[in-house]
């Protein structure tokens, strides 16, 4: 790989001179470089981007931290990261923390490492994390969950307001027992659509058992395991709200083994509009939530810190929405 020494060399110029035409500097006689841009195009040269990124100690890197790449919503908000990035001059790193705080705090000491220009993070409850970026001052935003401690520009969804939504549509529908499906406690989108659940029976004069709430991980097979409980039972519950779309494919599968049709013997609404749910009969009523606008929004917010860091903070809250299918029609 040639050096900046050779395409001086080949150009006739100093290294010096060669390393400003290179950064786009204005301080050189436009004939010296013409020379150097020609014969670094003739020796297919690249700048080495680390090294550049060091001597200034910054870089037009930012990290993107999320729970599971695997899960359409979280596909559908790095593309929104990346769009509004890309459009800044800036490239993305994707990391996949699997909802792991401990792998996520090894994600962020990478970030830290790479002199990333800032972070957008979809925290798995690390607050040793929180602390790093902060300790370091490297800007972040907080995408799809808040965190906790000093305020930081933060970029969500009001997905509890979403479930009472959802909730109350299956009221509406005549369901009676109407049961819950919930990710991990402790994970703050977890807890809110739990709590969106909780109000509208409560709002409705309907008691909240607790044996038809059921947590599990955002993962198809917890989630399989979660209906299995909940379904496999005399006194099953006539619907269910489930917390995701992964989830939802646990929840049919149980359904299924069980001789269980979503609409016929169990109303059925999740979270989230993958692609997939209007393609099974009936189709499946879901709470589609904006994830590319997270993305875009949380990544503008991102550069507008990194270029001020002592802008005050925001919080930037979306709104989910429901779209009744199949799934929940009596």
């Amino acid at each position: 790989m040639p050096k900046i020494s050779d395409v001086a060399s080949r150009a006739g110029v100093s290294p010096a001179t060669a390393s400003r035409v290179l950064n786009g500097k204005s301080t050189v006689a436009p004939e010296l470089a013409e020379r150097v841009q020609a014969a670094a195009a003739e020796m297919q040269y690249r700048p080495n981007g680390l090294a550049r990124s060091l001597r200034r100690r910054e870089t037009t890197v930012i990290a993107l931290i999320i729970g599971d790449v695997e899960n359409p919503f979280f596909t559908s908000l790095a593309r929104g990261v990346e769009d509004a990035a890309h459009a800044d001059g800036y490239s993305v790193i994707l990391c996949n923390s699997d909802e792991d705080p401990v792998k996520e705090r090894r994600y962020v000491d990478v970030a830290l490492q790479e002199r990333a220009a800032g972070v957008v993070l979809s925290s798995a409850g690390s607050t040793e994390s929180i602390g790093m970026l902060r300790d370091q001052r490297i800007p972040f935003v907080a995408v799809d969950r808040p965190v906790e401690g000093a305020a930081t520009d933060t970029v969500v969804v009001d997905t509890r307001s979403a479930a009472a939504a959802a909730t109350l549509h299956l009221l509406e529908q005549g369901y009676q027992r109407i049961g819950c499906i919930a990710g991990p406690a402790g994970i703050a989108t977890a807890d809110d659509r739990l709590a969106g659940y909780r109000d509208a029976l409560r709002a409705a004069n309907r008691r909240i058992p607790a044996r038809l709430v059921r947590h599990a991980e955002f993962k198809a097979a917890g989630a399989k395991a979660a209906a299995r409980q909940l379904l496999d039972r005399r006194e099953r519950p006539d619907a269910l709200l489930v917390a995701n779309c992964v989830m939802a494919r646990g929840v049919l599968e149980a359904m299924a083994e069980l001789g269980l049709r979503s609409g016929r013997d169990v109303g059925l609404a999740a979270f989230d509009d993958d692609p997939w749910t209007t393609l099974i009969t009936p189709p499946m009523t879901v709470i589609a939530q904006p994830a590319h606008d997270l993305g875009l929004i949380a990544t503008r917010l991102l550069l507008s810190r990194i270029a001020d860091p002592a802008r005050a903070a925001t919080t930037s809250t979306l709104h989910a929405t429901l779209i009744p299918r199949g799934s929940t029609e009596r």
